[in-house]
């Protein structure tokens, strides 16, 4: 007994002889970083400071920075290069307080708002934030938007679209081609816009929704009584052209100044015009406008080989930053890729991010990008983005030394996105292999929820080896844009799997609202125990791949089609069985399912309208004889409660003819505790609208493009 009281003694003194050793500087609201020391007694003031001090440290164990509960405001971002990072063996942890208390604000925060008249109220704008103002606004922690025209969830249709190409050799200073594009917009609209001065042309944004792609341009002619808008571009892709099918939305319009939380920015005079929402009292009110785009960067030096990292971020939060569109505005860009985040990481590894909070931003949330490996992001919230939630790798192919691997982002909330660049995906995976996307809540984008692969074809891409499994995705698309998917696959990915997720409610605006959806070259993918229901266009489609394994997953209430595909092939482009298909309304087979080389087998399939099953016109009994479907039945798989949307079995008796083996889906998404797991829950209003919208648009009928 004496043995075991002093070996207990004893390791309790050698752990307290290595907090001891541990370095640790405070960090407060009310520091100094002038006077400070980053003593418990003489904090410094900002985070910068305290990296720079740690620098002059020794790293030869852990070093804590505490950061105080309180607000810390930036006015520039927090840097961390090799020299002020951590170690392997000495890491640099930052930790604030528990709950979200050590927040780093991105924004200048000022009131005075007069009465202007019986609908408006206005603001004199400091002074810092008047030269090129702010895009982005916020009030207590929620996003409020520009005017804009139509009102947000309408669109205005364009009579005629227009091209002139003035230089298409691009050898000019870009290097890019350049067009003049003329919009006719229609007089009614015109003359709606008519009412705004040629003052504010320069400022007003023109956001062409066009297929997957939103591009966002500068007015730079506008021709009311001919119906005419005029705009330099780079030259549209042929393939995804802004036509009269796209829809348009003109953003920072004074004279569309006229529902409650719309804002107006008159940057000539410095005054904010305001119209309150039902509750708050403008004399009394504070709005928060950001003078920084980005909250953290972390980069390694390429040069020398040093790469950043080993840093520990947890229980901080980062909230409202901005984005400033350039004068030539933004080109076309599937998922909005070549837009950063308000934390980007570069030639860096050990970087673990832990329940921390990204919210309120004008960029993405968080992006891994050139040559990262071996981090994390875990536990974190990160909602209201501009842009994406999360991207690893970069979209330019990398050399192989400098491919993003080995990144995991886990158990995370990913919601509400996509605000400023509504082509914005949840989770994007360009040219990185090796990583994992697991158990997180990705919801309320306008496009895909998961995206991984970045090689149009089959030329080779280092996209290999990544998992995305067990996530939750729903509420995606909105009728905003076409040619999504819950989760959406590109070139080759041998070794990917997209496993255990469930993916709900994705609504195109035409053609693509997918659940599972492998796009171009994607080949060597498994998806597997995956429940797919209530997508527009199918649950799964795949353009075209090879190789691709799709089996015991349940596809269930589509509701245009259930299966499609496009592209024949010679060689196999996917193996389909053990799966469950169920549905009362829409066609079993859309677009070319019939006709792809696939083998398919021990599927269960149940319309409960009718037993008379049709794959686009072949007879089940015609089917089987092309050697489809052979060991497959047409049988109600026995769901407690479908209309519910309670796929759970009722029994097994279906399920084992086939060789389906019941999974249990309710461990995709976020786990932990009753309040993480509630957090991540959308508020009941967003499904009724989402619901509505639905209704409405499949009444109209609206043909696919």
């Amino acid at each position: 007994m004496k043995t075991r009281i002093g070996f207990v003694l004893s390791a309790a003194m050698l752990l307290w002889t290595a907090a001891a050793a541990a370095a640790v500087v405070h960090l407060s609201p009310s520091g100094d970083d002038a006077a400070g020391d980053g003593s418990a007694a003489r904090p410094f003031a900002s985070l910068q400071r305290a990296l720079d001090h740690a620098a002059t440290l020794p790293k030869s164990d852990t070093l804590y920075i505490r950061v105080g509960g309180g607000e810390y405001r930036l006015w520039d971002p927090v840097r961390i290069t090799p020299d002020n990072s951590g170690t392997a063996g000495a890491p640099v942890v930052i930790e604030g307080e528990a709950g979200g208390k050590s927040v780093f604000r991105g924004s200048v925060t000022f009131g005075g708002f007069e009465r202007y008249d019986d609908k408006v109220w206005r603001a004199r704008v400091p002074k810092e934030c008047r030269g090129r103002g702010f895009e982005q606004m916020y009030v207590g922690g929620e996003r409020r938007f520009r005017a804009q025209l139509p009102d947000r969830g309408e669109f205005l249709a364009m009579e005629r679209v227009d091209e002139f190409v003035i230089d298409s050799s691009a050898t000019n200073r870009t290097g890019k081609n350049w067009a003049v594009l003329k919009v006719t917009l229609g007089k009614q609209v015109a003359g709606q816009l008519a009412r705004m001065p040629r003052s504010e042309w320069n400022d007003v944004v023109f956001n062409f929704y066009h297929k997957w792609d939103v591009t966002r341009l500068p007015l730079h002619y506008l021709d009311a009584e001919q119906g005419e808008a005029y705009f330099v571009e780079e030259g549209m892709a042929q393939w995804n052209p802004i036509d009269t099918k796209s829809k348009l939305v003109v953003e920072n319009c004074r004279a569309a100044l006229d529902s409650a939380g719309e804002w107006y920015l008159d940057r000539t005079e410095g005054w904010l015009y305001y119209i309150p929402m039902p509750g708050e009292d403008p004399s009394s009110l504070e709005v928060s406008v950001p003078v920084v785009d980005k909250f953290l960067v972390i980069e390694g030096d390429e040069a020398s080989g040093r790469r950043a990292g080993h840093v520990i971020l947890r229980d901080l939060s980062f909230r409202e930053s901005g984005y400033w569109i350039p004068a030539e505005g933004n080109g076309a860009a599937q998922a909005a890729a070549p837009i950063e985040a308000a934390v980007m990481v570069d030639f860096a590894e050990g970087v673990v991010m832990e329940r921390c909070e990204v919210a309120n931003t004008g960029l993405g949330g968080v992006w891994f990008r050139r040559g990262c490996r071996n981090s994390a992001i875990r536990q974190c919230h990160l909602h209201d983005l501009g842009a994406n939630g999360v991207k690893i790798g970069q979209p330019e192919m990398p050399s192989e030394e400098m491919v993003t691997n080995h990144i995991t982002v886990d158990n995370s909330i990913i919601q509400h996105g996509g605000y400023v660049f509504p082509c914005a995906v949840g989770v994007v995976i360009f040219h990185a292999s090796d990583n994992s996307v697991t158990h997180n809540d990705i919801a309320d984008f306008r496009y895909s929820g998961v995206s991984v692969g970045w090689v149009w074809g089959y030329a080779d891409s280092p996209a290999k080896r990544n998992r995305i499994d067990y996530n939750h995705i729903h509420h995606l698309g909105w009728g905003e844009l076409s040619d999504m998917g819950g989760v959406y696959t590109l070139g080759r990915s041998e070794g990917t799997t997209v496993n255990g997720n469930v993916i709900h409610h994705v609504y195109s605006r035409y053609y693509g609202g997918w659940g599972l959806y492998t796009d171009e070259g994607s080949t060597g993918i498994t998806m597997r125990d995956n429940l797919v229901y209530a997508c527009k266009s199918a649950g799964f489609h795949q353009h075209y791949g090879e190789g691709n394994l799709i089996c015991n997953n349940i596809f269930a209430c589509q509701l245009r089609a259930q299966l499609e595909a496009t592209r024949q092939e010679e060689h196999l482009s996917y193996t389909f069985t053990n799966n469950i298909i169920y549905f009362d309304r829409g066609d079993l087979a859309g677009v070319n399912w019939k006709g792809a080389n696939m083998v398919s087998d021990r599927n269960c399939y149940w319309d409960t309208r009718s037993t008379d099953l049709s794959f686009q016109g072949v007879s089940m009994a015609d089917w089987r004889a092309a050697g489809k479907d052979v060991h497959s039945v047409v049988a109600d798989p026995g769901f407690v409660d479908p209309s519910g949307f309670d796929f759970r079995l009722k029994n097994r008796r279906v399920a084992r003819k086939i060789g389906f083996e019941p999974f249990d889906y309710s461990q995709a998404g976020v786990y932990g505790s009753d309040e993480w797991r509630r957090k991540a829950q959308i508020d009941p209003s967003m499904e009724e609208a989402f619901d509505r919208l639905v209704r409405e648009t499949e009444a109209l009928g609206i043909s696919q493009w």
